[in-house]
């Protein structure tokens, strides 16, 4: 996911770096907390929420994030949006609401109904489609399977960068949504 979110950034803001980007994360679990610690790293400014309260403190604690509420967290006036918990979070509801240039997270199944990537296309929001920038979880998995060194699975999961621009270039050319755009490839 952070791969990914590299890549949108340089995408849709033009920038080579993520210092001082503002990252809102929604999961801050497993998954989210390791985004943030890499996020923090390369110098964004985050800000996390959590159903579970110790969560979020941690992200506080040690990576110096602000923490947000569970109603405000995917609506605020940051760079990037990463939902990394609960699917269909993207809907007729939210995404009116949304702030973020960027929709870049690592829970499945993001958009509630498959109309929603277009909705997000017509208010120029970049949706990294959740199937392709969430690809290192299996990933991973395979190569737990086979033993491959550390250097192996990470350039692996750095090709995750390379599908996304695909599809964001695409998306651009044919002025289609992204999710679609993910959906054609997939089946390519």
């Amino acid at each position: 996911t952070f791969v990914g979110i590299n890549v949108a950034v340089k995408h849709k803001l033009g920038r080579s770096d993520l210092e001082g980007l503002n990252v809102a994360i929604q999961g801050i679990g497993n998954v989210g907390y390791r985004l943030a610690r890499h996020l923090k790293e390369a110098g964004a400014k985050l800000w996390v929420y959590d159903v579970h309260q110790d969560q979020m403190d941690r992200a506080v604690a040690e990576l110096g994030a602000t923490p947000a509420s569970a109603d405000e967290i995917l609506y605020l006036p940051v760079d990037v949006v990463a939902p990394c918990a609960m699917g269909a979070v993207l809907n007729d509801h939210s995404i009116p609401r949304l702030q973020a240039r960027i929709v870049a997270g690592a829970a499945n199944n993001l958009l509630e109904h498959p109309e929603h990537d277009a909705m997000l296309r017509d208010r120029g929001i970049l949706y990294a489609p959740d199937f392709a920038i969430n690809a290192g979880g299996i990933i991973d998995v395979f190569y737990e399977r086979t033993g491959a060194t550390p250097e192996t699975v990470r350039a692996h999961v750095e090709t995750i960068g390379d599908t996304l621009t695909e599809i964001f270039n695409r998306s651009d050319r044919s002025e289609r949504p992204t999710g679609e755009i993910a959906n054609e490839l997939a089946e390519e």
